[in-house]
């Protein structure tokens, strides 16, 4: 059976997004220069073509339904690229073709794609280049449908439409504050951290699986402090007095050094990153480049460290 999606109304989702954006049918209609009667239409006309409730309309103002937030969040980008089309018409006209999209997980944003980015873009000014940073589940999905060339991020990933090539391992640390008596050591091992408070990510991030397992298999129960929704957080949150933490050289080379020191976790425990790629993608140049300028990047790190290794 051939599914058919809807011939959606540009106008109608502009005006699905200037309300919920902005609150209230008047601020959209005067963003989007119509009269209120017209968005209260273009929006009814949507819900008939989603056959979904976008908005509670039961009180005096439009409140989005758990629908409607929904489709926001799912559509967004969609939404928000739309804005975005007479500026690539124009980059086109002006021969500017060659486009390089790239996602890169939040957990190594900083410490690999922005330094290879930055090469990148020096070396082909011509390019056009967007990088954006996104969680470990959305990036997958946003690869999987194709709205990138290319990913950076934490392994495995578990997808059936993308495929993955791993690029580093890089050995798990313990990040303490730097006045603390575990601070002194050349290593630490998870039964160190038995009575110490320690911040967790929160459930359903990787390094939260990989860090409970650490303490599964040494037979301890953390004493957990609070949960927090990305490493880089958590390593702030031991330098603001929060407790340990566990993550990586990645993640700990943007924590304040004067006030944390990174400990390296003993017996040894790596943690995998890898570029990852739309399954059959097309060929393109500005990605292969952009890779080769990612390896060298990695090299560079690898070459400084003794808890980087290159997987070649």
């Amino acid at each position: 059976m051939q599914v058919t999606m809807p011939n959606m109304n540009i106008k109608a989702l502009r005006a699905f997004r200037a309300t919920l954006s902005e609150g209230s049918l008047a601020a959209a209609a005067n963003i989007l220069h119509l009269s209120q009667p017209a968005v209260s239409r273009l929006i009814s006309g949507l819900e008939g073509e989603l056959r979904l409730d976008l908005f509670d309309r039961s009180g005096r103002n439009l409140t989005p339904t758990p629908e409607g937030l929904a489709f926001y969040r799912e559509a967004g980008r969609i939404l928000d690229n739309l804005d975005e089309i007479p500026g690539i018409a124009a980059e086109i006209r002006a021969g500017r073709t060659q486009n390089l999209r790239i996602v890169a997980m939040p957990r190594i944003a900083r410490a690999l794609a922005s330094p290879a980015v930055g090469q990148f873009v020096k070396a082909n000014p011509d390019t056009n280049v967007s990088l954006d940073v996104r969680a470990r589940r959305e990036a997958g999905k946003w690869l999987a449908g194709r709205e990138y060339d290319v990913g950076i991020g934490a392994l495995p990933v578990d997808h059936p439409d993308i495929q993955t090539e791993l690029l580093l391992r890089v050995r798990a640390q313990a990040v303490v504050p730097i006045n603390h008596p575990l601070a002194d050591l050349k290593e630490i091992s998870i039964d160190d951290l038995s009575d110490v408070p320690v911040v967790r990510l929160m459930h359903g991030l990787l390094l939260r699986d990989q860090l409970d397992d650490m303490f599964r298999s040494a037979g301890i129960l953390p004493k957990q402090t609070c949960e927090v929704a990305s490493s880089s957080l958590a390593c702030a949150l031991v330098a603001d007095g929060g407790g340990i933490t566990i993550a990586d050289e990645l993640v700990a080379a943007d924590v304040d050094h004067n006030r944390v020191r990174a400990v390296p976790i003993s017996p040894e425990r790596w943690m995998s990153f890898g570029l990852l790629f739309p399954l059959h993608s097309e060929p393109n140049e500005a990605r292969d480049q952009f890779v080769e300028v990612l390896r060298s990047h990695v090299a560079t790190l690898a070459a400084s460290s003794n808890s980087i290794e290159v997987v070649s």
